[in-house]
């Protein structure tokens, strides 16, 4: 595979997006070590974490376009994507999904044993989300999961263990995605009702999916505000958690039925914005403290 068509496979999977999801698997490698361990994180733990997320990302955003190259090519949203485009054969992306999963594989090998033992569970969840869709509208939930492994990931890469408090970021993680995705699925809202497709807004409308979206959001910073209390922080990460509540509820002012000119930003921008802030707030707070 030349760099030509590289290129073309992470401008298709969005590989800069990986800013969404990168923070909070640093922040449950870090919380957890110094939460648990009461220590720092070695720089090999973070070097594998970053490997195990990039290359899971890359692996799940392949596999979706690959799965949903047909329905990609109905949408008039999505038909300039590279597969339905033509830019690219399915037997490359492929071989980019092996790759990407070869690498996953790898990293949780450097890591600990339960991380090898969680790897199925989480290989089966990125599969699955990408066939969600064809039979639930809970589909931002599961890929609300896939997304909260990565904190979680990074709990366990850094602990060897499961607990309450990384469950709680996993949670908090979970419906962060969950509401963000559904506001996000609210512009397909009639091609997926007219394809008989699953998500919030086309089974229940897009004015009712965005109140859904607001609850996940709520229950978000719930979980952010629990975490604060039961991890014994300080008011450095108080603060995080009061500045990304702000952030959720600006992106809910800038997305309305009648209104989505401004979703990309309230995706985009706002979401990449908000754990970059929990990253650094974290570090602050873990830093001073």
């Amino acid at each position: 595979m030349g760099l030509r068509k590289l290129k073309i496979i992470l401008e298709m999977i969005k590989f800069e997006h990986s800013l969404f999801a990168l923070p909070f698997a640093f922040m449950g490698a870090v919380l957890g070590s110094i939460v648990v361990e009461n220590a720092w994180p070695t720089w090999s733990e973070i070097f594998w974490v970053t490997v195990a997320m990039v290359g899971a990302r890359s692996a799940a955003m392949s596999l979706n376009r690959v799965i949903d190259r047909v329905i990609d090519a109905k949408n008039p949203r999505t038909v300039t994507r590279a597969i339905p485009a033509g830019l690219i054969s399915i037997v490359e992306v492929i071989l980019f999904i092996v790759v990407s999963f070869a690498v996953l594989f790898i990293a949780a090998f450097q890591l600990n044993d339960l991380a090898v033992k969680l790897l199925p569970l989480a290989v089966f969840v990125l599969v699955l989300y990408s066939y969600t869709k064809r039979f639930t509208w809970l589909c931002h939930f599961v890929l609300g999961v896939a997304i909260g492994f990565g904190p979680l990931g990074g709990w366990v890469a850094t602990t060897g263990q499961v607990d309450g408090i990384g469950l709680l970021l996993f949670a908090s993680v979970m419906f962060w995605t969950a509401g963000f995705d559904i506001i996000y699925a609210c512009q397909d809202a009639d091609f997926d009702r007219k394809e008989g497709l699953y998500s919030m807004p086309s089974r229940f409308g897009i004015a009712n999916a965005l109140l859904i979206a607001r609850v996940c959001h709520v229950l978000t910073f719930v979980g952010l505000m629990s975490l604060y209390v039961v991890a014994d922080l300080s008011i450095w990460f108080l603060l995080g958690v009061l500045i990304s509540g702000a952030i959720l509820i600006y992106e809910h002012t800038l997305v309305k039925p009648t209104d989505l000119s401004k979703l990309d930003m309230a995706f985009f921008n706002m979401n990449g914005i908000l754990s970059v802030v929990m990253f650094t707030f974290t570090m602050i707070d873990l830093v001073i403290a």
